[in-house]
Order: C-alpha cells, then structure tokens, then sequence
C-alpha cells in the first residue's frame, strides 16, 4: 500500500499542530525535503544524519520522520557532509519530515511524557515553558531517588544512552519531579524547578555548571542522554502513521553518544 507525502504531512501537521506552536527558527517543522514518492515505507529516527538518511535507506524507506531536521545550522552551503545528506536522500528519493517542539510538547506523543511513562511516573502539569508552552511535565511521587536512578538508568541503557546524576544522599527521597527531554538543564529550566518546589530534574543533557548549582538549589538532576530522552516521540509518531495508513514503519537507532 502506498500514500501521497502530502496526505501524511496534512495529517501530521494538524495533529501535532505544526502552525500554532512556537519553535526555533531553524527547526523548520514539517516536510524539509520532497520526493517523487508516493510513500511506500517510511523510517523514523531522532537526527537527520547521513548515518540515518543510509540507515532509512536500507530498509527501503523512503520517507524519514526525525525530531531534528537538517538545518540547525542555519544558511549554510551545500558542500562537504551537507551536500552528501542532500544528494542520498535525492538519489534514493527519499522525503524528510521534521518535527521538533511540536513534538515535545504533544499530549499523546511528547518525548517527556512517554518518558515519564517508561518511568512509571504520572505527569500533573507541564513544565520547561518555551514562549509559554510546557515541552517537559511534572509531577509527585514518593520513592528513594537512588531508586529513581536506577530505573533511569536502565532506560537509558537500552536507549543508547547511559545516566549519570549530581551529588545525592543515599537516603534522599523524591517527592516533586520534573522532566524535560534533549537540552534540559539550563538556566531557565533550574529557575522553574527551583521556584517550583522540584526535588527531582530528569533530562537529556545540561552543561557542568547545573550539577555544581543542584546541590544547592536543593535539587538532583538525572542526566539520560540527550537521544535517548528523545528516542520515545519520534517512534510513536512513526507508529501512529503506520496504524494511520497501513504502511511499513523502521525506527532507526543511531546513538550520537550524548
């Protein structure tokens, strides 16, 4: 069975509301790349790298669904690694689809919900606003956060990732978590945890000066992986197409490592 790319971009584009919700310029949500088609498979994966564009390629796919597209770099030329992105996906006829906050923040399909999930947590609230929109949520709980890491860093092992956390006492309890997948530990998120009353922050990565603040904002943040926080959302839209229009899906595992 096959579908037209642009019966699935009108699809996806209303359910993840493309169009209302705020992003990053360069994100650019939404198709980044046509083809001839019509989509016959399609892949998934969290980069749009030249390891999954061949990847995608290989199980035949020829429509890419990622979370980061192909131009977070802005205006640049189309020569050296850029170009060899380019010229596989035009030589294999292969369309990508890019969907980034639009994705975290969704209801049914954001990266931090699903994780909170695999979790075994249940989210009350949003959290980590971005121009006023929650891309991670939040919630109560009652368990040793020694506990809370352990089951993070199973996650994370079999996402490609590995967890590490900042300093914790053996007996430290986690009462008032929050999660924010990819990028999650920076100066804003810190401050909403901290005037929010979170004991728990649970992220993909965040820079070392988060880990020596922790301590002294009275939080632990769990640090997953950058992709493998974010491997969760990308899947499930891919699944949800593949329900939706009776067609192959591949998730691709591409770890960067980070």
């Amino acid at each position: 069975m096959t579908v037209l790319l642009s019966t699935i971009a009108a699809h996806l584009d209303a359910l993840l509301e493309v169009a209302t919700t705020p992003d990053y310029p360069n994100a650019l949500n939404g198709v980044q790349c046509a083809h001839r088609g019509p989509v016959r498979a399609m892949a998934s994966a969290v980069d749009a790298s030249e390891r999954s564009i061949r990847l995608a390629i290989d199980t035949g796919a020829n429509l890419l669904i990622v979370h980061h597209g192909l131009f977070w770099g802005g205006l640049q030329p189309l020569t050296d690694y850029r170009h060899e992105r380019l010229r596989l996906l035009m030589e294999h006829d292969v369309a990508v689809y890019s969907i980034h906050l639009p994705l975290d923040v969704h209801p049914r399909f954001g990266n931090s919900r699903l994780l909170a999930e695999a979790l075994s947590l249940n989210p009350t609230g949003g959290f980590a606003h971005f121009d006023g929109v929650p891309c991670g949520v939040q919630g109560t709980a009652d368990l040793a956060t020694a506990d809370l890491f352990r089951s993070v860093g199973a996650f994370a092992s079999t996402h490609g990732g590995a967890a590490i956390a900042s300093a914790m006492s053996p007996d430290r309890r986690t009462r008032h978590w929050a999660i924010c997948s990819g990028a999650g530990a920076g100066a804003a998120t810190l401050s909403e945890a901290t005037t929010g009353g979170v004991d728990t922050l649970i992220v993909g990565e965040g820079p070392h000066w988060t880990a020596v603040d922790a301590p002294e904002r009275g939080l632990v943040i769990i640090y997953a992986g950058h992709y493998a926080t974010e491997t969760l959302g990308v899947r499930a839209v891919g699944n949800h197409v593949a329900d939706t229009f009776g067609i192959p899906h591949y998730a691709i595992a591409a770890p960067t490592g980070l």
